[in-house]
C-alpha cells in the first residue's frame, strides 16, 4: 500500500467523529483503488473459510483451481488471510500471476499470508467489498462459513438487481453448497421470495479444478 495513503489512514484510526471517520474512509477507498488500479490483467475472486488448513481438500483444490487461473492469464484476489484465502494466493504464486490480498483489521487480527504480492489493508468491510467486487470479473466460492455466505450473497443481489454486470458466481462443491440452493429453489421460490430463473441464471456448481477453469475460459470478458 503507498506508504502516504496509509500515513494518512493511521493518523485517521483514532478519529471518532462522523465527520473524520468520512475522511478516513475516503483516504482508504482511493489508496485501494491506485493500488488496484495498477493490476492490468483479469481478475477473480476467491473466497473460502479461514480455518482450513494446507492437509485438507478444499485447501489444494483451491491452490490448483487459482494456479491454472493464473496460467491462463487471470490475477487471483483473495481477502489475504489464512485457510482458502492463503491456498489462492499460493495458486495465483505458483501459477506467475498476480496475487492480489485485500485484508481486514478484526479484533483479533487476521495475518495477511506469505503469498499475497499487492496488499491493501482495510478497516471497513464495506469498502472491502467494493474491491472485490470493481475488480473481479468472476467469484469462486469455496466451502466457507457465514463470511463466505455473506460475500456470495453481496454479489448475488447485485447482479440480481443489476446493481452490477451480472458474471460468473461459481459455487465449488455441489454437496456442500446444495442443501442452502435447495432451500433457496423451494423455500424462498414457493414463497414467491427470488424467481427460479435467478438462481439458475446467476450461480454456477463446479466440482473439480477442470470445471472452474474451463468456465471461466468460455467467457469473454
Amino acid at each position: 500500500m503507498p506508504e502516504v495513503s496509509q500515513n494518512i489512514i493511521d493518523d485517521l484510526t483514532n478519529v471518532t467523529t462522523e465527520s473524520w471517520r468520512t475522511l478516513r474512509i475516503m483516504a482508504e477507498t482511493v489508496t485501494a483503488l491506485d493500488t488496484l488500479n495498477s493490476v492490468s490483467a483479469n481478475c477473480i475472486s476467491i473466497f473460502g473459510s479461514a480455518r482450513v488448513t494446507p492437509d485438507r481438500k478444499e485447501y489444494t483444490d483451491t491452490v490448483e483451481v487459482a494456479r491454472r487461473l493464473a496460467k491462463e492469464g487471470f490475477g487471483i484476489i483473495t481477502g489475504g488471510g489464512p485457510g482458502i484465502m492463503e491456498a489462492g494466493n499460493k495458486g495465483a504464486v505458483e501459477g506467475n500471476g498476480p496475487s492480489i490480498g485485500l485484508s481486514i483489521e478484526l479484533p483479533k487480527e487476521q495475518h495477511c499470508n506469505e503469498f499475497v504480492r499487492i496488499h491493501c489493508r482495510f478497516r471497513y468491510f464495506f469498502v472491502r467489498k467494493l474491491m472485490f467486487v470493481k475488480y473481479a470479473k468472476a467469484y469462486v466460492v469455496m466451502p466457507g462459513g457465514m463470511g463466505t455466505v455473506d460475500e456470495l450473497s453481496e454479489a448475488f443481489v447485485l447482479a440480481q438487481t443489476k446493481r452490477i454486470k451480472p458474471f460468473p458466481i461459481i459455487l465449488y462443491n455441489q454437496e456442500f453448497w446444495g442443501g442452502l440452493v435447495d432451500w433457496m429453489k423451494t423455500t424462498m421460490v414457493n414463497g414467491r421470495f427470488i424467481d427460479r430463473e435467478e438462481i439458475d441464471r446467476l450461480l454456477i456448481y463446479c466440482n473439480t479444478p477442470d470445471e472452474v477453469v474451463s468456465t471461466l475460459c468460455r467467457y469473454t470478458f
